[in-house]
C-alpha cells in the first residue's frame, strides 16, 4: 500500500515543472501586462516616467566615456558607441539576474492564493526589465549622431543576438529563482559575482587594448562576453564571431535543460520555502 502510495505520488509531480512553463506561455499575455503595469505603478505621478533611467543611464554614459575614454586614449568615435552599448546591454542582464534572485519571494502572496504558474512570474520579470532595456537602447543612436557613425546591414544580427540572450536570462532566471528561494544567501553571492564578471568583461574597455595571449585567456572562457557580443557588435557593424555564436547557442541548450530538471524536481516544494 505504502509503495503504491509513493508510485501516486510520485506519478503525480512528474513533469510538474515542465507543465508550469508551458502553462506559462500558453498565456504569455499576462505576465506581458503585467510587466507593462509593474513599469506605469514604478513611475505613477512622474512627470517623464521610465524615461528617467534613460536620462540617467546617458548621463552615465557620458561621464564614463569622457574619463575612460582620456585614460585609454580611445577615439571617441569608436570608444562611445561601443561603451553605450555595452553598459546598455550589461543593464539589462546585470538588472534581470539580480532581480531574480527575489522574483519568488516578492510574489510569495500571489503565488501562495493564486493558481498562476510559477513561470509567470519570471516571464513578468524579464519583460519588465526588456521594456526597460529597449528605452535605453534610445541613446545608442543619440551616441553614434555626436560621433558621426553609421551603421551597416549587420546591425540586423542585433535581432537573433537579442532573442538568444533574452531566452538565455529565462533560463538563468528560473534556475536562480529556484535556488535563492531555498537558499536565501545566494542573493549576495550573485551581487559579488556580477561586480567581478562587470571588471573582467570588455564594457569599460575595448578587448583591443589586452595582449592576444591574455585576450584569448580572459574572453573566450567568459560566457557573459559572448552574449554581450552577439548583441552588441551588430549595433556598432560588426558581425559576430562564429565562436560567439556556438558559445551563446551551446549555453543557452544546456542551461535551459539544467534549469528545467531542477524545476521539475522542485516545483512542488516552492510554495512551502517562502
Amino acid at each position: 500500500l505504502q509503495a503504491s502510495l509513493r508510485m501516486r505520488t510520485s506519478s503525480r509531480y512528474t513533469n510538474l515543472g515542465v507543465k508550469d512553463v508551458l502553462a506559462a506561455l500558453s498565456q504569455i499575455g499576462l505576465p506581458l501586462y503585467l510587466a507593462k503595469a509593474d513599469i506605469r505603478q514604478r513611475y505613477r505621478r512622474s512627470i517623464l516616467g521610465p524615461w528617467w533611467i534613460t536620462i540617467s543611464t546617458g548621463v552615465m554614459i557620458a561621464c564614463i566615456g569622457v574619463i575612460f575614454g582620456t585614460i585609454f586614449k580611445s577615439p571617441m568615435q569608436e570608444f562611445l558607441p561601443f561603451l553605450s552599448a555595452g553598459l546598455i546591454i550589461w543593464g539589462f542582464i546585470s538588472t534581470t539576474v539580480m532581480d531574480a534572485t527575489n522574483v519568488l519571494i516578492s510574489a510569495e502572496a500571489i503565488i501562495k492564493q493564486l493558481p498562476i504558474p510559477v513561470f509567470s512570474h519570471i516571464l513578468r520579470m524579464v519583460g519588465r526589465n526588456l521594456i526597460v532595456f529597449f528605452h535605453n537602447l534610445l541613446i545608442f543612436p543619440i551616441v553614434c549622431l555626436c560621433v558621426q557613425k553609421g551603421v551597416n546591414w549587420n546591425v540586423l544580427y542585433f535581432i537573433p543576438g537579442l532573442v538568444i540572450v533574452t531566452l538565455n536570462l529565462l533560463w538563468i532566471s528560473l534556475l536562480l529563482a529556484v535556488v535563492c528561494t531555498r537558499f536565501r544567501d545566494m542573493t549576495q553571492i550573485v551581487g559579488s559575482f556580477l561586480q567581478i564578471a562587470f571588471y573582467v568583461t570588455p564594457i569599460i574597455w575595448m578587448p583591443s587594448l589586452l595582449p592576444a595571449r591574455t585576450s584569448v585567456m580572459l574572453l573566450d572562457p567568459n560566457p557573459i562576453y559572448h552574449l554581450l557580443a552577439i548583441v552588441r557588435e551588430p549595433l556598432l557593424g560588426i558581425s559576430p564571431s562564429p565562436a560567439n555564436w556556438l558559445v551563446s547557442i551551446a549555453l543557452l541548450l544546456v542551461g535551459s535543460l539544467a534549469s528545467l530538471l531542477l524545476f521539475n524536481k522542485y516545483r512542488a516544494r516552492i510554495s512551502y520555502w517562502l
